[in-house]
């Protein structure tokens, strides 16, 4: 029984998506709930699986096709396929068949000499009727045969055109990278963005990291890593200033009290920012569990919808490329984007004296239409003297 392999729902205000990957072709055995088919939407790579046992027998849609929700993809023969295979079989024969007796036939020219591959090809190419001098079995032409009436009748072989340089590669951008493009685009089109800066001495953090990493793991089965930290630093400073945690609706201003903190994860599809929720009600522990949960999921393309939505603010960390500094463009309708930076060894003023510390320069970049710039400048510094003193954000040990 021929079974109907359907676009799924793809979740809220999603119609349509791109055939990114087809996992079995026609004529391969499958596995119920075995993977079939990848579908990128705007936000998230889908895994269709198959409902059934069987044999693909048809597929209406090659990748990279656009389809719609409810279209059918294709059909897979459920249950005994041992006629659809052996139909797809003798098709496979007969055309290996004709192609191996089509190899096998000799080119032949208006003297009835036989000429091997090689030599019918060059000879082709240089309008060769007749060879005087061969030199294989039963008169067969050879390369050096051709090459050599060639040379003898001071024909010039051409030489190879070797290609320039300059060489491109056309791909077609998926549809992932499309809204990502189309997006920060937008961003900066519609919000009034500027960026403000500072540095923060991470001595302090990466000391209480090594003393306490063995136990926080051995306790929570986790590593401490910076970006909680951050993220904690970062929601305590979103509820002094509010406007940070606040977008724009027409002609409201939306103050949001809960602390949905979207951390960007770069895939090789492009970058995703899947959303921690509810941050401010999470330790430390709680907030790497599902910063590393959710980068998992964004590298092996598994994020849901669900995964995505809600942020209320971003935190984006360029360090983890070598990255000293930069502006992040805000995720809209978010108002603001906190980035981070590698963390290099250098000479500051400390009590009046000079010393080396590992510093690392912070970013905020914020829509100057809702957040003023002595809030975004005060939010920044708050950042920085929480995560210069760690001892403050207690994470449960």
């Amino acid at each position: 029984m021929a079974i109907n392999i359907i676009v799924p729902s793809l979740g809220e205000s999603v119609t349509e998506a791109t055939i990114a990957k087809w996992h079995k072709k026609v004529g391969e055995q499958i596995g119920v709930d075995e993977l079939l088919i990848e579908l990128e939407t705007d936000k998230i790579t889908l895994e269709v699986n198959a409902p059934a046992s069987g044999t693909i027998s048809d597929i209406k849609f090659n990748e990279g096709d656009v389809v719609a929700v409810g279209d059918t993809l294709g059909f897979l023969e459920e249950g005994e396929v041992a006629e659809v295979q052996e139909n797809i079989q003798t098709d496979l024969d007969e055309s290996t068949k004709d192609f191996s007796e089509a190899q096998h036939i000799q080119p032949q020219v208006s003297n009835d000499q036989i000429f091997s591959p090689a030599a019918s090809k060059i000879a082709s190419e240089h309008n060769l009727q007749n060879i005087a001098n061969t030199t294989g079995k039963d008169g067969r032409v050879t390369k050096g045969d051709v090459l050599s009436a060639i040379s003898n009748a001071k024909i010039e072989v051409p030489a190879i055109s070797h290609p320039q340089e300059q060489s491109e590669e056309r791909i077609k951008m998926t549809r992932l990278r499309k809204t990502i493009a189309k997006r920060l685009k937008e961003s900066q089109n519609t919000a009034a963005i500027l960026s403000t800066f500072n540095e923060v001495d991470m001595s302090v953090v990466m000391k209480c990291r090594k003393d306490y990493q063995d136990a926080f793991k051995e306790k929570y089965g986790v590593k401490l890593g910076f970006m909680s930290f951050f993220v904690k630093a970062t929601v305590a400073a979103l509820k002094e200033i509010p406007a940070v945690n606040a977008e724009i609706d027409g002609d409201y201003l939306v103050y949001k009290n809960y602390y949905n903190i979207g951390v960007a994860v770069g895939t090789e599809q492009g970058l995703v920012v899947p959303v921690v929720k509810n941050a401010d009600k999470m330790n430390h522990a709680d907030i790497e569990k599902n910063i590393v949960g959710l980068g998992k999921k964004a590298r092996e393309g598994k994020l849901a919808m669900s995964d995505m939505q809600g942020g209320t603010f971003s935190i984006t960390n360029g360090g983890i490329y070598g990255s000293l500094l930069s502006t992040p463009i805000i995720n809209p309708p978010q108002s603001g984007i906190l980035g981070m930076h590698n963390i290099v060894q250098r000479p500051i003023a400390v009590a009046g004296e000079v010393v080396i510390r590992p510093m690392m320069y912070i970013a905020l970049s914020y829509d100057h239409r809702i957040i003023d710039g002595g809030e975004a400048v005060t939010f920044l510094r708050r950042i920085k003297e929480m995560v210069e003193t760690p001892e403050k954000l207690l994470f449960g040990l």
